[in-house]
This record gives structure tokens, C-alpha cells and sequence, in this order.
């Protein structure tokens, strides 16, 4: 370890501790992209965990929300015409395949394919 690795684990917050964790648990993933290097309106592979999941109607349509955090940026994951989808939920990890598209200035992947992966530990 390096005398600034060293100094940045001494001084670093809880918060920037877990984002490194997030990136390195991310990078690990084939094939995946970090979600600050994403692009408006291109197909990507993201992996992180849920920060967030909601029932929100949008326009009279059940929808399922949720926020993936990757340790460099959010996406913001919505499911439409879905009251709960089993397996969903806050601290779970996830692998997600999508159009990724801006919305109101926040990164979004609409009905994305999603891959439950295993939680810390298991």
C-alpha cells in the first residue's frame, strides 16, 4: 500500500470508504460500465447495489422504482405496470442490461433486465 492509499483510508469518510467498496465490487463485474461514464441513449450492463425502492404511480400506472449506486454515480431504475417484483429491494445487489436515457437530468434505464446477485456474505 502506498503512503497515499494509506493517508486517504485514514481520512477518508464512511461514505467514501463505501463508495470505493461500491466501484471495486462494480469493476469486478464483466462487462459492466461505471454509471458516471454512461451514455444518453446507448444499451449498457451496470452492476451495484439499491440504494432506494418505491412504489410510485406514474400517470395512473403502477410503477416500481428504485436507485442503483455503483460507487462512481446513481441510476435510476423504473419498472412500469409493476406493484413489487420479488427480490427487489434496498441492499440487494444487482446486475441490470438497458437503454439508458436522461430524465429531468438523472441517468434512467426503463424496464430494464435485471440480475439478482448474491449479498455481502452469502
Amino acid at each position: 500500500m502506498s503512503l497515499r492509499q494509506a493517508l486517504h483510508s485514514v481520512l477518508a469518510s464512511q461514505e467514501e470508504i463505501a463508495a470505493d467498496e461500491e466501484r471495486h465490487e462494480a469493476s469486478q463485474q464483466t462487462g459492466c460500465s461505471a454509471v458516471a461514464d454512461l451514455a444518453n441513449r446507448k444499451r449498457a450492463h451496470v452492476s451495484g447495489v439499491l440504494r432506494s425502492v418505491i412504489l410510485r404511480p406514474r400517470e395512473g400506472v403502477p410503477t416500481v422504482e428504485a436507485e442503483l449506486y455503483d460507487g462512481s454515480g446513481s441510476l435510476d431504475l423504473v419498472w412500469l405496470g409493476r406493484r413489487r417484483i420479488a427480490g427487489i429491494e434496498p441492499g440487494r445487489r444487482v446486475r441490470v442490461e438497458g437503454l439508458v436515457c436522461e430524465i429531468a437530468g438523472r441517468r434512467t434505464m426503463f424496464n430494464p433486465r435485471y440480475e439478482l446477485r448474491p449479498r455481502a456474505g452469502e
